[in-house]
């Protein structure tokens, strides 16, 4: 197994829930149960049995299967998750501390997650039901603005994109949506803290780009109190 293999692997095996996490990561790089259970010579009962934690946990073994399956599979398919995976595997520098990202242990869908923060749907709500995230990165918009470089940017999706963007200490909203237009890689939902009126072009960038726009008015903690536990 490579580095971002063994990553992975070990995320699972240290997980307090392995079936969770082996399901987050087969949805992650876009797996069915059947395809899964046919590549691995299983049944498909087997591989729910264990997502669903109705077995014991896996062993070494079997998670070493199981990662490597994805991985063959992703590159049966053209290799896409992983080239986007390494992408974003760059070490963290815990000396810039304007961001902080947070996975949860299973994807949540839009509306969920909208409906958890409190949100009002700024824009694109017909979006936001086919949005699924797999955790979601807390900005310091002024210092995002001023300070991240092009190669750090990557560094604000952890494992994948497949995240909201939470962006605090706003005045009007146009500044981050600027910086989510221009920038390569996109969130899958943007969130902006307690703003009276969002910026027009804020909007309109969220409409350009097909990116549900939410407010909300929780505070940060009231926020990771009721994500961090998912």
């Amino acid at each position: 197994m490579d580095s971002l293999e063994e990553r992975i692997a070990g995320e699972i095996a240290l997980s307090e829930s392995h079936g969770t996490a082996m399901k987050k990561w087969r949805e992650l790089f876009g797996i069915s149960q059947v395809e899964l259970a046919k590549y691995l010579k299983l049944s498909t009962s087997t591989i729910s049995d264990y997502e669903g934690n109705r077995r014991l946990n896996p062993g070494v073994s079997v998670i070493k299967r199981f990662v490597g399956a994805l991985f063959a599979m992703d590159t049966q398919k053209g290799g896409e998750v992983r080239r986007n995976l390494e992408k974003f595997n760059l070490p963290q520098d815990t000396s810039t501390p304007f961001y902080s990202l947070h996975d949860f242990t299973a994807p949540i869908n839009g509306v969920d997650f909208a409906r958890i923060i409190e949100a009002k749907i700024v824009a694109n709500p017909n979006y936001l039901d086919s949005v699924r995230i797999f955790g979601y990165t807390l900005l310091d918009s002024l210092r995002v603005i001023l300070e991240i470089s092009p190669s750090e940017y990557p560094k604000l999706f952890g494992t994948t994109n497949e995240r909201a963007f939470i962006f605090d200490q706003v005045s009007t909203g146009r500044s981050p949506m600027v910086v989510v237009r221009v920038a390569p890689i996109k969130p899958r939902i943007v969130v902006i803290k307690d703003v009276e009126n969002i910026d027009k072009l804020a909007v309109k960038i969220a409409q350009i780009e097909r990116i549900p726009l939410l407010m909300t008015k929780l505070s940060i903690e009231e926020m990771r109190k009721k994500l961090d536990g998912i």
